[in-house]
C-alpha cells in the first residue's frame, strides 16, 4: 500500500491487479494471462479466486499460454496466428471435444 507500481515485483503487481479486478464482483471478467508472473501456488490462488467468482454467475474469459491453467477452463478455444484452429462443439450447457 506504501509503494508505487514500480516499486513492487511483477508478481506482487499481477496480484494486485487480480484483487482490483475482482474487488468490484465482476459479472464479466477478462483475464489476459492473470497468472503470468506468479509462481504455481499463487497462481492456484488465482485459479480458485477465479473459479470460486465463475460459480457465483460470473463470466471469465482468460488467455493463457499454460496448459495447467487451461484445464480449469469449462471451454478452451485454441488460436494460431490469429486463427481459430481448435474449438469444442457446445450442445446446450455440454461441451464435448
Amino acid at each position: 500500500m506504501k509503494h508505487y507500481p514500480s516499486q513492487l515485483s511483477g508478481g506482487q503487481q499481477q496480484r494486485v491487479a487480480v484483487a482490483r479486478a475482482l474487488g468490484g464482483a465482476p459479472s464479466i471478467l477478462l483475464a489476459d494471462e492473470p497468472t503470468g508472473n506468479l509462481d504455481s501456488q499463487n497462481g492456484e490462488a488465482v485459479m480458485d479466486l477465479l473459479r470460486e467468482l465463475h460459480q457465483e454467475g460470473a463470466t471469465i474469459c482468460m488467455v493463457t499460454h499454460d496448459p495447467p491453467y487451461a484445464r480449469h477452463a469449462d471451454r478452451t478455444v485454441h488460436f494460431f496466428d490469429g486463427q481459430v484452429v481448435d474449438e469444442p462443439h457446445v450442445e446446450g450447457n455440454t461441451v464435448t471435444p
